[in-house]
């Protein structure tokens, strides 16, 4: 039987994608959260919450952006220079969050800058990728395989929705992990700020949804012709029942629950976009096939990532079990 390499790989890179969003997304949410948490000793157990794993965890960000490079190269070179800016600020934001975030250990008395510091460069970091996906989803003009569009083509009032969609969501991720890693009073000051930004997360995830499909016709006819209205009406029900799990787990006062249904939003909407996309990389303008380098190419790097992707997700898995459990207040970072 032949593989279709092209879909295997549009699997792999949007699993590397959804990984980044779930596992760097709390991260980056718990330093959009720091202005909410006054305390110099609240913030020091924040940041030795996320210590072991932070570095780790944008390990899927260069995966994705790389294979997408080596395997779609078409996507990449039409696409990224329509978000130059957005991605250019995301990874400045991301340098000067990690900056701060070692920085912010050497000093007592700059602490609070480099504290304003990592809250900028995190909240920058998820802005703009809401922004990037924004303008994705609105689509991107390309004609003769290049970007022919204008530099601010992606901003404008949906990518800025998008943005800010995405960065309550990480708020909300990390609030639901500081709920699941603490203790005393500044995890019930965590589990507070999970249900507000629950709420506002999934009013935004209606509002951008309820907007999508107006921006074009395959998104429309995906969602709303018959047959496919049928499939697609799963997910507004899958995400009603993590937004039941995420409530209930923080009424009832659980902490791996609202984490785990926060992360199910996260994971649903993901689905929700390949609903729209596929079998598009660029909606109406490229698809999986047209887009994919030559399959002798595609199955010498399918090689090197079933050999990679395992260890990736060995090392990360070993992480996460080897720092289980609550953060001793005690304990610090060095």
């Amino acid at each position: 039987m032949e593989i279709d390499l092209p879909t295997v790989w549009a699997g792999l890179i949007a699993f590397a994608v959804l990984a980044y969003v779930v596992l760097d997304g709390f991260d980056l949410g718990v330093g959009i959260l720091f202005p909410l948490f006054p305390k110099r000793h609240d913030r020091d157990i924040m940041t030795n919450s996320i210590a072991p794993v932070w570095d780790g965890n944008e390990t899927w960000l260069v995966l994705g952006g790389g294979g997408l490079m080596a395997v779609f190269p078409v996507v990449y070179a039409t696409v990224l220079p329509a978000l130059y800016m957005p991605i250019i600020v995301m990874l400045l934001g991301l340098v000067f969050r990690g900056v701060a975030f070692e920085f912010r250990w050497r000093t007592t008395r700059g602490s609070r800058s480099w504290d304003v510091g990592f809250w900028i460069g995190s909240t920058l970091a998820a802005f703009m990728q809401g922004i990037a996906l924004g303008a994705l989803v609105q689509g991107i003009e390309i004609a003769n395989r290049q970007y022919v569009g204008e530099w601010w083509d992606w901003l404008t009032p949906f990518t800025l929705l998008c943005g800010l969609a995405v960065t309550i969501g990480y708020a909300l991720l990390g609030a639901t992990w500081l709920n699941l890693k603490t203790s005393g009073e500044l995890q019930a000051h965590a589990r507070r700020l999970s249900m507000v930004t629950g709420v506002v997360t999934l009013a935004l995830i209606g509002v951008v949804s309820l907007w999508s499909p107006f921006l074009n016709a395959n998104y429309f006819d995906r969602w709303f012709g018959w047959p496919t209205a049928f499939y697609s009406a799963l997910v507004p029900l899958l995400l009603a029942g993590c937004a039941f799990a995420l409530w209930h787990g923080l009424t009832t006062d659980k902490h791996l629950q609202p984490f785990l249904a926060a992360l199910g939003l996260f994971v649903i909407s993901f689905v929700g976009l390949g609903v729209s996309f596929y079998p598009y990389m660029v909606p109406g303008a490229l698809t999986i096939e047209e887009a994919a380098a030559p399959d002798s190419s595609l199955a010498f790097l399918l090689a090197g990532a079933l050999v990679l992707v395992p260890v990736i997700l060995a090392y990360t898995g070993y992480a996460y079990w080897v720092f289980r459990g609550k953060i001793d207040p005690e304990e610090g970072y060095h």
